[in-house]
This record gives structure tokens, sequence and C-alpha cells, in this order.
């Protein structure tokens, strides 16, 4: 049975006893992983995970299952939960049909990726700086995603995602470099691998820097996890209903050279939603004005708009989550960037960021491999770790962005490797208060 067919046979299993909506996920899904520049470990698994959600008289519960064999089983434990809970006011029923679009974003080469295919990659970033320690993994998957529920909305769509992640190492520093696409045959070993090797060397020898606000130059890795977090805390309607959230529509919050969006035609996610939305572009920072939210069916029917396709798995209590998010991009290189400080920090990477302050997006978290000092337009040298405290709502306010990159790729951040195509970025101000260690 395809995945299409299994929704239909849940919905059918059901029989008009509940409102009903299921997603089959089936398909290859495949790691080779490396360490020390040698591969040590290739896994690969066919995924099936059936996901039912039912409403009987406005009482909601969901089950999971990765059984063919016990599909019965499945709807019968999630009729018996729902009968069980108290009823939820905010059910907003199940979506309507929709026709859904196909962004053709599964690759059958991807699709069909041996041990061997993937193997040439990390060889070639382990090449590109043999002296060094190379660690990593490249993955490949092919996602077919199968639809349906008790209004008659169903289909079935298709993705493939390849990711290289890696690092080279000396003995004292790391550099990394992330490359994703739907298409195996976009993943550049050697690129990445020179590019994590020049970071690794350049930061092998770095220097104690004192707090303080500094200009910055943040990759696109920082950029990609800055943007998660407006956002996941920000622009999700629910942050916004129960008054959480920064956000305010229609007033310009950021500098004009920002402008960030959702785009399922070219990113990476399918092109519904776990509701069965369609998705679509969305703006939710316009030339620095804040102009949209993102929007499940829940909070849609709570503020009467319209569902934008973006409710994801637990977004009952969370919310409403953007999973193709675009940074703009600018006119400028990376070097023009760097070229244009006169004294500041260049940052490849945020790590282990975390909320201090939600209203005003306060977020402490530290820098991670490769961060270095530029004086006169040029690194001059590494510097040691540095934690920073910094609303990045403050960050890219209005004044405050002084370049944006002309490159936009997808970037790792901190909520996810697949989510975000970002530029880098120079800021006036970024405010960091300590070491790695406090």
């Amino acid at each position: 049975m395809n995945p299409q067919e299994i929704a239909d046979r849940v919905v059918d299993l059901v029989a008009g006893r509940a409102e009903a909506h299921v997603n089959v996920l089936t398909g290859p899904s495949a790691l080779t992983r490396f360490a020390n520049s040698f591969i040590h470990q290739n896994v690969a698994e066919e995924q099936l995970e059936v996901s039912l959600t039912v409403a009987v008289d406005g009482r909601v519960a969901t089950r999971s299952g990765s059984r063919i064999d016990a599909l019965e089983e499945l709807v019968e434990s999630a009729l018996e939960a729902a009968r069980l809970r108290p009823v939820d006011p905010e059910w907003p029923g199940v979506a309507p049909p929709e026709p859904i679009a196909d962004f053709g974003r599964y690759d059958p080469e991807t699709a069909s990726a041996e041990p061997a295919r993937r193997a040439e990659i990390v060889r070639d970033f382990v090449q590109a700086a043999p002296q060094l320690r190379a660690a990593g993994y490249c993955s490949t998957s092919a996602d077919r995603l199968g639809f349906a529920n008790t209004a008659g909305h169903r289909g079935e769509v298709g993705r493939t995602v390849a990711i290289l992640d890696g690092i080279h190492q000396t003995d004292a520093s790391a550099g990394k470099a992330h490359r994703a696409s739907a298409r195996i045959a976009d993943l550049d070993g050697s690129d990445a691998g020179a590019e994590a090797a020049r970071l690794a060397t350049g930061s092998a020898d770095p220097a104690d820097l004192e707090p303080g606000r500094y200009q910055v130059v943040l990759a696109p890795e920082c950029v990609a996890t800055v943007a998660v977090f407006l956002a996941a805390y920000g622009f999700n309607a629910r942050a916004h209903i129960e008054d959480r959230s920064f956000v305010r529509l229609g007033s310009r919050q950021f500098d004009p050279a920002f402008s960030m969006w959702d785009d399922p035609e070219g990113g990476l996610g399918f092109p519904v939603d776990v509701e069965g939305t369609p998705k679509r572009r969305v703006v939710f920072v316009d030339r620095g004005v804040s102009t949209s939210l993102a929007h499940d069916r829940r909070t849609a029917g709570l503020l009467g708009a319209d569902s934008t396709g973006h409710a994801v798995p637990g977004g009952a209590q969370f919310g409403a989550f953007p999973t193709d998010l675009v940074v703009g991009p600018g006119d400028r290189s990376v070097e023009e960037l760097v070229g244009s400080m006169e004294r500041g920090l260049l940052v490849t990477e945020f790590n282990y960021c975390r909320v201090v302050e939600p209203k005003s997006l306060v977020v402490t978290g530290l820098t991670r491999n490769g961060t270095f000092l530029v004086e006169d337009g040029r690194v001059v040298g590494a510097v040691s770790n540095l934690r920073f405290t910094q609303s990045f709502v403050e960050g890219l306010a209005e004044g405050a962005v002084l370049g944006v990159g002309s490159v936009c790729r997808f970037a790792d951040s901190e909520l996810g490797p697949t989510l975000v195509r970002a530029p880098a970025m120079r800021l006036a101000s970024w405010n960091f208060t300590g070491g790695a260690r406090g």
C-alpha cells in the first residue's frame, strides 16, 4: 500500500464515528557518518509513520503508530482517548478540500542514493584538508506524504533532501560547513571541506576579547538562527494571541534592509502542513515593517483569519511555525561586508541559544566554530568563544542593519538544518556579555 492508500484505509476504519485527519509518511532515509576523517557508520531505514487526529463531539486526541498491521488498533485507541478528554473549545474542524501544488522537489538520484554515492561527497570533504581531522555526516531521504480526512480532503506529495554537515579540526579549533538541497548532485564536498578547513586553521590560536558591544558580520548560520527565533516567538499567531510576542502588525520594527518571508517554492518542506492546508508565500517582514502572522487552523479560527499552512506537530499548544523561511538577500559580498567594518567581529555560528525574555526576544547564546576580530576591514585574528545576550529585535532595528549579503543559501539554524535560506548580514551592534564560561 502506498501512503495515500494507507491514509484512505484509516479514514475508512473511523467509519463516520468522528472527524478525523490522518498523515502517513513513508520512504527511505539514510545516513553516512564520519569521524577522524574515516567513515565509521552507514545506516538506513524504510520509515512508516501514521499519525491520526480524531474529534468526537469536540473531544480531540492524536495517536501515532508505525505498523501497517495495527491500523484498526490505532483507530480504536484514538477514539477511546478522545471520548475521555474534555471538549476542546478551539477545535476548528478538519480542513476542506483544496488543490495542492507540486513544487517538483522529488529527485530520483537522491531517492536512490547508495552509501557509495554519499561516500564520494564525504571523501571530497575530507581530502579538501587531509592534514586536519574531519567529522560529520552526509544524509539522504526520500519522503512520501499521504493524507486524508473525513471532509474528503486527500492527496499525496513527495520530496527529497540531501544534507552535508561537517567540521575540520585542529588540536585547538574547528570550522564547520553546511550544505542542503533537494538534489544530492548539488552537494559539493570539496567546496564545503575547503570552507570548514579555512575556518578551522584561521581560528587555531584565539585571543580573549573583552565583553562589550561590537559591530558584527553574521554568517548565514547565525542569521538563520535569528530568523527561526523571530518566527517561533514573534510571528507565531499563538504567541501573539497570548501576548507573548513582540510583533506589532503594521509597524516598522526592523531596518528597511531586513525582509523575511516563508516560501514553500524553493524550500525543502512539503507543500502542505500537518492539517492538510496548502502552503503559500507569506511575508512576515516587508522592508522593516511587520506585516503578517503564521497561522494554523486553530489560531486562524480565533482571529477570524485563514490558515497560512503553518500547522506543525504539537502546534495545538505551541502554535504555528514556518518551515520554509527566507531572509531577503542584499547586494554585498561577505568580503565587502567585512571590508566596510572599522572594528568588529566576524561570527560564523551561534550555539545553545535560549530565550531570556520572550516579549522583547532577548536571547543568550554562544559563538562557535570560528569567531574573528576585524580591524580596518581585515580579519586580524581569531577570538575565543563569547557569550552574547541580545534582543534579536533590537539587533535588527531601524538603522542597525548596515549591509546584507547577496548569497542566500540553506543555513543550519539552532532549530534545524533545512528551515531557513539566509544571507550574511552586517549589524551595527551586538552585545557580548562574557566568555564561553559565563
